[in-house]
């Protein structure tokens, strides 16, 4: 039998998935719901099988991917170094928001993904208009690659 009285005022757990995976990104960080939501009519979702490429090492460079689900690996092809073993929640790609130099590494599904895209053109259309929103991605997004770079060179500097 069913409760007579109901709490209506409860808030549902139904949140969309790709909101809550974008809130956990520090490109997307201290973005309020509503520029998050801006943010999930721009992406793309797509499924992949394993052992498919995401991207191949020296493809033009177009956006960034968020995986939802999977495990993706980024190597290079020729060396078959692996740069990055990348699982849920993990994001990679995101210098081809800023630039079209070709893929530096392949990247590969280790068994069935589901990612999200967020490409350069969906960047560019954003900052168009809303230049505010705009203008806080692209300041996460340096940040993302500064922190990246230090590390980088720490890790460089380990070796050595």
């Amino acid at each position: 039998m069913e409760a007579l009285y109901k709490n209506f005022f409860r808030k549902k757990d139904n949140a969309n998935p790709v909101l809550k995976a974008l809130e956990e990104i520090p490109i997307f960080e201290n973005l309020l719901k509503k520029e998050l939501r801006k943010i999930v009519q721009l992406t793309h979702e797509r499924k992949y099988k394993s052992n498919e490429y995401v991207f191949k090492k020296h493809a033009p460079a177009e956006g960034m991917y968020v995986i939802l689900d999977g495990k993706i690996e980024i190597r290079d092809p020729k060396s078959r170094n692996i740069f990055a073993n990348l699982n849920s929640g993990d994001f990679f790609g995101e210098l081809a928001l800023l630039d079209e130099k070709p893929r530096s590494a392949s990247a590969v599904c280790s068994e069935p993904s589901r990612l999200i895209g967020f490409f350069r053109t969906d960047l560019l259309t954003l900052i168009k208009r809303y230049p505010e929103l705009g203008n806080k991605i692209l300041l996460n997004l340096s940040r993302v690659l500064g922190e990246r770079l230090r590390e980088t060179n720490k890790n460089i500097i380990e070796l050595n």
